[in-house]
């Protein structure tokens, strides 16, 4: 499986009664590009009254992806984690990173979580960056029965 961030466009009607064009994010587990497509428009229905486009998709380089139990986590934030190793040949230390998707409250929840998440891990590693997305829900990948 493969993540995918799949962007839906659809007009919304604001507190003051004007009508504007938005955009939102979501990121979908799926196999190809035209299942984040199926995916994405079939998750969407139930909620739109109007029409909506998916108006992009693209492969999101995502390793692991961390849930919080948590039932106001409803943000979602991009963890850049570097794993330390070392290069016994040039004989120095090196980083590998990855690119994790942590669900949380906040910037403190989300570093909590995935500690969480991370303990067991064998190598060490460090916190590079954390980023919150634009990401309004997460899809995962249902087998039809």
């Amino acid at each position: 499986m493969e993540w995918f961030e799949c962007k839906v466009q659809y007009d919304k009607t604001q507190e003051n009664g004007l009508i504007k064009s938005t955009k939102e994010a979501y990121l979908v587990d799926a196999l190809s590009f035209t299942e984040a497509e199926e995916t994405i428009t079939k998750e969407m229905e139930p909620f739109m009254s109007g029409e909506f486009i998916v108006s992009d998709i693209k492969r999101a380089r995502i390793a692991e992806l961390f849930e919080n139990e948590d039932l106001n986590a409803d943000r979602w934030y991009k963890i850049k984690v570097g794993f330390i190793s070392f290069d016994e040949k040039n004989e120095k230390e090196k980083i590998i990173s990855q690119t994790d998707i942590v669900q949380a409250t906040d910037l403190k929840n989300a570093i909590a979580t995935l500690e969480k998440g991370m303990q067991g891990t064998l190598g060490d590693y460090k916190i590079i960056s954390v980023t919150e997305t634009p990401i309004i829900d997460v899809f995962r990948h249902k087998v039809e029965e």
